[in-house]
């Protein structure tokens, strides 16, 4: 979603950004707290997704100069964040039913994020593919699984079903990756307030603070100078925050 024109009276717009992945319990603990702790922030905010990209969206980056970092997962991590996610999810009433994942394609729910927003439905496409992937293990990259989500936003299946498979959602995703490029995002959830950058869920109470008028003029919890936005380690410990 773009963000409301809040540049009345100013010379320049700052920035607001939410990086989020599908594939990130991480980012869904962060997309919890947001929606159920401050969603009229939420709304303020660009969303912009961040994925591991297939081999057709890699050739999209290379043509502009743009190269994807991608570290694979070691197993003592995986099981690390196994544990960590339960022992969040539960501190929050959450019960979490990890998902398998079959020869993933991380274009396919991403791509359908971007095909639901031009309808005004991203937010609700997050919200119900969170679910489905984090509460009831279904596979997102099952586009079976999408269709699934395209009756609950009452939309035609092919909307989201055949996402991936559309020239313009993937220039507009290769985009949306070019971005994160830029800005030096490395995981998620990654919160951009112009250029102040948090990462990791227990980051967002740091950048929510930083997003206050106080803040802003250089002062306030969690501004730049402020130890309390440094005094905790990020949330996401590698790329995407991935566990499938």
């Amino acid at each position: 979603m773009a963000p409301p024109d809040r540049g009345a009276g100013r010379t320049a717009v700052r920035k607001r950004r939410f990086y989020f992945s599908l594939r990130s319990p991480y980012s869904w603990l962060a997309h919890h707290d947001l929606m159920d702790r401050h969603p009229d922030v939420a709304d303020t905010l660009e969303w912009v997704p961040y994925w591991e990209p297939d081999e057709r969206t890699t050739a999209l980056l290379a043509d502009t100069g743009s190269t994807f970092v991608y570290t694979q997962m070691s197993r003592a991590k995986h099981f690390y964040i196994l544990a960590d996610v339960r022992r969040l999810a539960n501190s929050r009433g959450l019960k979490v039913s990890w998902p398998v994942d079959h020869a993933p394609v991380w274009e396919v729910p991403h791509l359908a994020y971007l095909a639901a927003r031009r309808r005004g439905l991203g937010p609700a496409f997050v919200e119900q593919a969170q679910r489905a992937r984090w509460q009831e293990g279904l596979d997102l990259c099952d586009r079976k699984t999408m269709a699934g989500i395209a009756d609950r936003l009452g939309l035609d299946r092919g909307v989201l079903t055949e996402a991936a498979d559309d020239p313009a959602l993937r220039e507009e995703g290769a985009e949306a990756l070019r971005s994160a490029i830029r800005e030096g995002v490395f995981g998620v959830p990654f919160f951009v307030n112009g250029h102040d950058k948090y990462w990791g869920v227990d980051r967002l109470p740091a950048f929510l603070a930083s997003l206050s008028p106080d803040a802003e003029a250089g002062g306030g919890p969690g501004s730049p100078a402020s130890p309390e936005a440094d005094a905790r380690p990020g949330g996401d410990i590698g790329h995407a925050g991935g566990c499938g």
